[in-house]
Parts: C-alpha cells; structure tokens; sequence
C-alpha cells in the first residue's frame, strides 16, 4: 500500500535534490522517496539501540544523540592523532 505525503522544501534543499536527480537521470520524487528510505531504514536498524539504557551516563540526551557523539569523537580521535 503506497501513502501520499506532501511536503513543502525549502529552496536551499530543493535546488540541490534537483541537480542530484537530474545528474541520476531520476526524478526529485523518486530521489527523495530513496533518501527518506534510508534515513527510516537507518533509524529502524540502529547497531546501539540494544544498548540504550544499559549504562549509566550524565549525557542525558545520548539515547537520541548518540551518532553524533561517536562521530564526533571519531573526528577528535583523528584530529588528535593528525596532529601528534
């Protein structure tokens, strides 16, 4: 069963979701129906949600924002070691 959903984007998102689409020879529909498959998929499959929960942190927000921790401690990992 499909849905309809409407959106309104703004400009700054649409031109570009237009270019990539047209660069792909797709349609921004079909582009953004694939995109937002994506962005669902890696919310639903999430590695670390079995961990949620299981350890104590005083980040109270790590639950929801826990990829972007891990990235960036990814990036000061690398900056550090770049630099040593």
């Amino acid at each position: 069963m499909n849905h309809t959903l409407r959106l309104q984007i703004p400009e700054a998102l649409y031109e570009p979701l237009l270019k990539v689409a047209a660069e792909m020879g797709r349609t921004p529909e079909e582009l953004a129906i694939d995109w937002l498959a994506a962005a669902v998929q890696e919310y639903v499959d999430d590695p670390l949600e079995k961990f949620i929960g299981a350890f104590s942190s005083n980040i109270p927000d790590w639950a929801d924002q826990h990829d972007r921790y891990i990235g960036q401690s990814l990036i000061n990992t690398g900056n550090t070691e770049e630099n040593s």
